[in-house]
């Protein structure tokens, strides 16, 4: 590995709006983490961005990839450019950091995941709503054992966006680009913090429609009722058919108290009568500006990952985990297409 000065070494491809918020953390981890190069097919896009960011464009894909101080790739392409963009970083033998989804279907994101097992190359998966300050108070908590059993789960995803701006954009809410709706693009970040909390979910039935609120191809609300693993159960709503859109939130109900998180707050209240609050009130991008929450969740999670690179252990979110959420997200899709239980 060449290092600039120690630094690990990062190449960005994509710079389109799922970028601000990674450029932004990057900036702001410069003592830690070097960007070697951004790459864009469309080179007026990739050198605006660039000029906003301060940062180098690359060449091209495979020059980046060549560079032997590039550590890793940070993806950030819609989901259906991903498949070969990982492949190449992987025969390269570099890491890779990637935005969710893993991919549009679950056999594509599997196939994703086997590629970087076979070339032994770490890869994480962006799920920046474990890194928020309350999340990771309750993932303590509940490792710890002190809340008791999980008994019931309650998830709520009232998210709102627009039509116009939004749905409207080529490919948007299609299965062609995105591979689902609400759930895949919007709640899936909801769902893997849940089952990094609760563990995996055996069985679920569901109701998946689109309402009238939207013209898309994919579903914009989803209502399921979940069986856990470890014999809790739990119900979740999540849309996009919400307005004006408000903050999701996940209660987890235990023996001795019962635990929610609400954008970036935890309350825990405990059964002998203490209430505990930890976080700050933050936007989450439950609105019409799918943007619009802070960047310090995004710089804890690269953050993991470039250190998890480098002592050698795996990154909180790996590709992995997030097939356990795609398979959830699965399973809740097929039960309201066929209007049965669906074991997951």
């Amino acid at each position: 590995m060449a290092h600039e000065q120690g630094k690990f070494g990062l190449g960005v491809v994509g710079a389109g709006m799922a970028a601000k918020p990674h450029a932004q953390a990057l900036n702001a981890l410069k003592d830690k983490i070097a960007v070697r190069g951004v790459w864009r097919r469309n080179r007026d896009e990739l050198n605006r961005f660039c000029a906003e960011y301060d940062m180098p464009a690359a060449e091209s894909y495979e020059a980046m990839l060549a560079d032997p101080g590039v550590d890793a790739i940070l993806v950030l392409t819609p989901p259906n450019a991903r498949e070969e963009i990982v492949a190449a970083a992987a025969k390269a033998g570099k890491h890779v950091l990637m935005e969710k989804p893993v991919e549009r279907s679950t056999a594509a994101a599997e196939r994703i995941v086997a590629a970087c097992d076979e070339a032994g190359v770490t890869l994480g998966i962006i799920f920046q709503h474990r890194f928020r300050a309350a999340s990771m108070a309750l993932a303590e908590k509940v490792a710890s054992g002190e809340l008791g059993d999980l008994q019931a789960v309650h998830l709520v995803v009232p998210w709102w966006r627009p039509q116009e701006g939004y749905y409207d954009k080529p490919g948007r809410g299609s299965f062609a680009q995105d591979g689902g709706g609400v759930l895949i693009t919007q709640a899936i970040h909801s769902l893997d913090l849940m089952l990094s909390l609760t563990g995996p979910v055996k069985a679920v039935t569901a109701l998946s429609a689109t309402t009238g609120l939207h013209q898309m191809e994919t579903e914009d609300f989803v209502a399921g009722g979940l069986e856990f693993a470890n014999g809790a159960v739990g119900g979740l709503m999540a849309t996009t058919a919400n307005f004006p859109g408000g903050p999701e939130s996940l209660t987890l109900n235990f023996d001795k108290a019962s635990a929610t998180l609400t954008g970036g707050n935890l309350t825990l209240n405990w059964f002998d009568g203490r209430n505990e609050t930890v976080g700050e009130a933050s936007s989450s991008g439950g609105g019409a500006d799918p943007m619009a929450f802070p960047f310090d969740w995004h710089m804890a999670q690269i953050a993991d990952f470039a250190e998890a690179v480098q002592q050698g252990r795996q990154p909180v979110s790996t590709g992995h985990t997030a097939l356990s959420v795609h398979r959830l997200i699965d399973a809740l899709i097929r039960s309201g297409q066929e209007g049965k239980r669906v074991e997951v």
